[in-house]
Protein backbone atom coordinates (compact mmCIF):
# COMPACT_ATOMS: atom_id res chain seq x y z
CA UNK A 1 0.00 0.00 0.00
CA UNK A 2 1.60 3.60 -1.21
CA UNK A 3 0.68 6.25 1.65
CA UNK A 4 1.74 9.87 1.95
CA UNK A 5 2.93 12.23 4.68
CA UNK A 6 -0.14 14.63 5.12
CA UNK A 7 1.99 17.59 4.02
CA UNK A 8 3.07 15.94 0.93
CA UNK A 9 -1.19 15.70 0.08
CA UNK A 10 -1.35 19.34 0.55
CA UNK A 11 1.36 20.01 -1.76
CA UNK A 12 -0.13 17.49 -4.46
CA UNK A 13 -3.46 19.56 -3.99
CA UNK A 14 -1.81 22.94 -4.00
CA UNK A 15 0.13 22.31 -7.36
CA UNK A 16 -2.63 20.26 -8.98
CA UNK A 17 -4.76 23.76 -8.11
CA UNK A 18 -2.04 25.80 -9.59
CA UNK A 19 -1.65 23.32 -12.60
CA UNK A 20 2.09 22.40 -11.16
CA UNK A 21 3.17 19.31 -12.75
CA UNK A 22 3.82 17.44 -9.50
CA UNK A 23 4.78 13.58 -9.46
CA UNK A 24 2.96 12.40 -6.38
CA UNK A 25 -0.60 13.88 -7.65
CA UNK A 26 -1.65 10.78 -9.56
CA UNK A 27 -0.69 8.65 -7.05
CA UNK A 28 -2.58 10.28 -4.41
CA UNK A 29 -5.54 10.02 -6.64
CA UNK A 30 -5.39 6.39 -7.13
CA UNK A 31 -4.67 5.67 -3.84
CA UNK A 32 -7.51 8.09 -2.35
CA UNK A 33 -9.89 5.75 -4.71
CA UNK A 34 -8.36 2.98 -3.99
CA UNK A 35 -8.19 3.00 -0.28
CA UNK A 36 -10.36 6.20 1.28
CA UNK A 37 -9.44 8.98 3.71
CA UNK A 38 -5.45 8.86 4.55
CA UNK A 39 -4.06 7.39 7.39
CA UNK A 40 -3.08 9.71 10.14
CA UNK A 41 0.91 9.72 10.52
CA UNK A 42 0.78 7.88 13.85
CA UNK A 43 -1.75 4.99 12.11
CA UNK A 44 1.13 4.11 9.36
CA UNK A 45 3.87 1.18 9.91
CA UNK A 46 7.45 1.85 10.01
CA UNK A 47 7.61 -0.06 6.32
CA UNK A 48 5.49 2.92 5.42
CA UNK A 49 6.97 6.21 6.41
CA UNK A 50 10.54 4.35 5.09
CA UNK A 51 8.57 4.12 1.99
CA UNK A 52 7.63 7.69 2.19
CA UNK A 53 11.01 8.83 3.04
CA UNK A 54 12.48 7.22 0.19
CA UNK A 55 10.06 8.54 -2.19
CA UNK A 56 10.41 11.82 -1.06
CA UNK A 57 14.33 12.14 -1.63
CA UNK A 58 13.28 12.43 -5.23
CA UNK A 59 11.66 14.91 -5.23
CA UNK A 60 12.74 18.75 -4.42
CA UNK A 61 10.80 19.85 -1.50
CA UNK A 62 13.33 19.30 0.72
CA UNK A 63 11.57 20.50 3.64
CA UNK A 64 8.85 17.72 3.52
CA UNK A 65 11.78 15.45 3.05
CA UNK A 66 13.94 16.79 6.74
CA UNK A 67 10.15 16.73 8.01
CA UNK A 68 9.63 12.60 7.25
CA UNK A 69 13.01 12.19 8.66
CA UNK A 70 11.66 14.33 11.72
CA UNK A 71 8.45 12.02 12.18
CA UNK A 72 9.90 8.76 11.63
CA UNK A 73 12.76 9.30 14.29
CA UNK A 74 9.98 10.53 16.43
CA UNK A 75 7.97 7.20 16.35
CA UNK A 76 11.39 5.32 16.41
CA UNK A 77 11.78 6.30 19.50
CA UNK A 78 8.71 6.25 20.72
CA UNK A 79 8.94 2.12 19.84
CA UNK A 80 12.26 2.66 22.04
CA UNK A 81 14.70 2.15 18.79
CA UNK A 82 16.47 5.05 19.94
CA UNK A 83 19.72 4.31 18.04
CA UNK A 84 17.58 4.20 14.87
CA UNK A 85 15.52 6.88 15.63
CA UNK A 86 19.25 9.30 16.35
CA UNK A 87 20.35 8.53 12.83
CA UNK A 88 16.53 10.08 11.30
CA UNK A 89 16.28 12.61 14.15
CA UNK A 90 19.97 13.93 13.19
CA UNK A 91 19.43 14.10 9.62
CA UNK A 92 15.93 16.04 10.42
CA UNK A 93 17.67 18.77 13.51
CA UNK A 94 20.61 19.53 10.35
CA UNK A 95 18.52 19.64 7.58
CA UNK A 96 15.56 21.44 9.22
CA UNK A 97 18.35 23.78 11.14
CA UNK A 98 20.04 24.50 7.85
CA UNK A 99 16.57 25.59 6.66
CA UNK A 100 15.76 27.79 8.85
CA UNK A 101 12.72 25.96 10.04
CA UNK A 102 14.16 26.72 14.03
CA UNK A 103 10.59 25.47 15.33
CA UNK A 104 10.64 21.82 13.89
CA UNK A 105 14.95 21.96 14.16
CA UNK A 106 14.43 22.28 18.02
CA UNK A 107 11.81 19.46 17.78
CA UNK A 108 13.68 17.34 16.29
CA UNK A 109 16.63 19.19 19.10
CA UNK A 110 14.58 17.50 21.49
CA UNK A 111 13.10 14.43 20.24
CA UNK A 112 17.56 13.68 19.90
CA UNK A 113 17.96 14.78 23.55
CA UNK A 114 14.83 12.39 24.39
CA UNK A 115 17.19 9.44 22.84
CA UNK A 116 20.15 10.13 24.84
CA UNK A 117 21.92 12.23 22.31
CA UNK A 118 23.80 15.48 23.12
CA UNK A 119 22.74 17.90 20.78
CA UNK A 120 24.20 21.66 19.96
CA UNK A 121 22.16 24.66 19.91
CA UNK A 122 22.74 26.02 16.02
CA UNK A 123 23.64 30.14 16.23
CA UNK A 124 25.04 32.56 14.14
CA UNK A 125 28.23 31.46 14.98
CA UNK A 126 28.37 27.89 14.42
CA UNK A 127 26.56 28.05 10.88
CA UNK A 128 29.47 27.64 9.54
CA UNK A 129 30.65 24.36 10.96
CA UNK A 130 29.55 21.17 10.56
CA UNK A 131 27.38 19.31 11.99
CA UNK A 132 28.72 15.60 13.25
CA UNK A 133 25.93 13.71 10.24
CA UNK A 134 27.93 16.34 7.81
CA UNK A 135 31.30 15.39 9.23
CA UNK A 136 30.66 11.62 8.88
CA UNK A 137 29.37 11.81 5.32
CA UNK A 138 32.55 13.86 4.42
CA UNK A 139 34.74 11.64 5.77
CA UNK A 140 33.79 8.39 4.07
CA UNK A 141 33.17 10.98 0.65
CA UNK A 142 37.09 11.72 1.23
CA UNK A 143 37.78 8.05 1.68
CA UNK A 144 36.57 7.35 -1.79
CA UNK A 145 33.18 5.96 -0.85
CA UNK A 146 30.30 7.19 -3.67
CA UNK A 147 27.04 8.69 -2.31
CA UNK A 148 25.29 4.91 -2.45
CA UNK A 149 28.10 3.15 -0.27
CA UNK A 150 27.51 6.02 2.13
CA UNK A 151 23.72 6.12 2.09
CA UNK A 152 24.11 1.80 3.04
CA UNK A 153 26.34 2.29 5.46
CA UNK A 154 24.59 5.37 7.56
CA UNK A 155 21.18 4.36 6.73
CA UNK A 156 20.27 7.27 4.21
CA UNK A 157 19.28 7.59 0.93
CA UNK A 158 22.26 8.94 -1.73
CA UNK A 159 20.19 12.10 -2.24
CA UNK A 160 20.22 12.79 1.28
CA UNK A 161 23.88 11.91 0.97
CA UNK A 162 24.06 14.15 -1.62
CA UNK A 163 22.44 16.96 0.24
CA UNK A 164 25.04 16.65 3.36
CA UNK A 165 27.66 16.92 0.52
CA UNK A 166 26.55 20.29 -1.08
CA UNK A 167 26.55 21.85 2.88
CA UNK A 168 29.59 20.33 3.31
CA UNK A 169 31.30 21.45 0.23
CA UNK A 170 29.75 24.95 0.81
CA UNK A 171 30.89 25.45 4.13
CA UNK A 172 34.37 24.17 3.26
CA UNK A 173 34.43 26.48 0.39
CA UNK A 174 36.04 23.29 -1.64
CA UNK A 175 33.95 22.24 -5.27
CA UNK A 176 35.00 18.43 -5.45
CA UNK A 177 35.67 15.38 -3.67
CA UNK A 178 39.34 15.55 -4.14
CA UNK A 179 39.50 19.11 -2.38
CA UNK A 180 37.39 17.49 0.49
CA UNK A 181 40.25 15.32 2.36
CA UNK A 182 42.78 18.49 2.16
CA UNK A 183 39.62 21.20 3.11
CA UNK A 184 38.77 18.12 6.42
CA UNK A 185 42.69 18.15 7.56
CA UNK A 186 42.54 21.71 7.87
CA UNK A 187 39.71 22.01 9.77
CA UNK A 188 41.04 19.19 12.00
CA UNK A 189 38.49 16.24 10.73
CA UNK A 190 41.21 13.32 8.73
CA UNK A 191 39.20 10.89 7.04
CA UNK A 192 39.49 7.73 9.04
Amino acid sequence: MLSYLPDVVDADRAASEMRVPCPTVGLHRQRRERLGPMPHVQDMSLEELEEAIERLSHIKTRATLARAHLLYGERLRREHRRVDAREQLRVAYAMLSDMGMEAFAERARRELLATGETVRKRTVETLDELTPQEGQVARLAAGGQTNPEIGAQLFLSPRTVEWHLSKVFGKLGVSSRKELRAALSDVGAVPS
